[in-house]
């Protein structure tokens, strides 16, 4: 009987802190191999491997493209990757971003589900919004173990307390017990093989690229709204009480990371307007001192600059407003 020896961990804004005491706290003779997602910036050099290396006894490192897996590695997704599972090989793909992220935690658990099924562990650690919810959902369809940083331990608790809300944790830990935690459960005999829902196929082979664009199959149903990445409609997807997002380019959301794509959008429109009326104000400002000896025209000029810095002022108040916390 196969045990549990792929473990996939996720985390975001405080997660390498988190990293590094649970990589510092494993065993060297783990039977395991772990897998890595930690959300940085795509233009970012990456040296949390190293980070993690020197914190523990096993040894981490950015996977090459096809590496097989090996148990007591750790594998980190490198910047501007997703990395998946396939095959008992690792898989680095530019495919689109989920929740406006690369790597994103989601993909990788999804892809580790359809594969491995009852022998993944999926671990979330500390971060903001919901990235990982549907992951853990998609490792307990597929009869994995869910295990999530209990909330009240975790620097950045909502992405633990997302993954709480959403899925059926079999596991809430501090990160000074997640490390005896994953040992133990890595020893465990896997449950059985269970049938792997088709959206779930479908969604892991979509990040992994499988698909032609022109052939990639319809998930869910058509909304009525527009992907803010890149402008296609976006299709609903029901999972597990809550609908999550996904336009036919690949671009997923949570509803959760919908709204802030979308906040995003309209911040960068906004910002767009008011650089316009501003660029307004100085042309009217600048035809009304042209026009000086010519007071009809010079009023007409001066009633457009004021115009145009009323409309700035309102664009500026929207803006500010969308930058408050309950704005994002």
């Amino acid at each position: 009987m196969a045990r549990r020896d792929i473990i996939v961990i996720g985390g975001s804004a405080g997660g390498v802190d988190a990293l590094m005491r649970i990589c510092g706290g494993l065993p060297a003779d783990l039977p395991a191999s772990i897998l890595v997602v930690q959300h940085i910036s795509p233009a970012s050099r990456s040296v949390l491997p190293d980070v993690l290396t020197r914190s523990g006894p096993l040894p981490a490192r950015h996977p090459a493209d096809g590496e097989a897996l090996h148990a007591g590695m750790i594998y980190v997704a490198p910047p501007d990757y997703h990395l998946l599972l396939k095959d008992g090989h690792v898989l680095l793909r530019r495919g689109p971003q989920e929740n406006l992220t690369r790597p994103a935690i989601d993909p990788l658990f999804r892809s580790a589900a359809v594969s491995y099924g009852p022998r993944v562990i999926g671990v979330v650690l500390t971060g903001m919004l919901d990235d990982g919810a549907a992951g853990q959902v998609a490792i307990k369809r597929c009869g994995g173990i869910c295990v999530v940083q209990d909330p009240d331990d975790a620097q950045w608790p909502e992405m633990p307390r997302r993954a709480i809300e959403r899925c059926h944790i079999d596991h809430i830990a501090t990160l000074a017990t997640i490390p005896d935690l994953l040992s133990r459960l890595c020893r465990q005999e896997a449950g059985p093989r269970l049938v792997v829902p088709r959206a779930l196929d479908i969604e892991a082979r979509i990040t992994a690229q499988e698909f032609e664009l022109s052939r990639t199959p319809a998930l869910g149903q058509p909304s009525r709204l527009s992907c803010p990445q890149c402008a296609s409609v976006l299709n609903e997807v029901p999972d597990e009480g809550t609908i999550r997002f996904r336009c036919q380019t690949g671009h997923a959301f949570t509803s959760e990371g919908l709204l802030v794509a979308q906040t995003d959008e309209l911040e960068r429109a906004l910002e767009g307007a008011a650089r316009a009326h501003h660029d307004r104000v100085l042309l009217c400002r600048r035809m009304e001192e042209h026009a000086i000896t010519m007071p009809l025209t010079a009023a007409r000029w001066r009633a457009a600059a004021e115009e145009a810095e009323a409309a700035a002022t309102t664009i500026a108040e929207a803006i500010t407003a969308l930058r408050k916390p309950g704005g994002r």
